[in-house]
């Protein structure tokens, strides 16, 4: 069952609020940015770059993944490793929280999300 419109409205508007206190200076957005999207029980947080080869095309690498699973009423987190592939983010990786996962996701005590 995907999450509630109440619910999709409160994580934009949480993780807009966090994704624009961390986007670059607006003079070099059309080179490097950050954006998210909702995914069926969540979000992903990811970055947006310009193809070295072709500047006119866009590149994205994930940076978190958060999903709500509501029978636990708990976020899961997640990060890209290099195998390309979601992992567990090991250090913190369930909460009941949101704002929780917010927090995680900007401490990274692990370097995970943010190098």
């Amino acid at each position: 069952m995907a999450i509630s419109e109440f619910e999709i409205k409160r994580i934009e508007k949480l993780v807009d609020q966090y994704i624009e206190s961390k986007r670059p200076p607006a003079h070099i957005r059309d080179q490097v940015d950050l954006s998210f999207r909702i995914i069926d029980q969540g979000f992903e947080i990811f970055e947006v770059r310009s193809y070295w080869r072709d500047p006119s095309s866009k590149t994205e690498r994930f940076i978190a993944k958060a999903k709500y699973v509501k029978k636990r009423k708990e976020w899961n987190i997640y990060y890209m490793k290099s195998d390309m592939k979601w992992h567990s983010y090991e250090p913190f990786p369930t909460t009941n929280s949101l704002e929780e996962v917010i927090k995680v996701i900007e401490h990274d005590s692990s370097g995970c999300f943010w190098g």
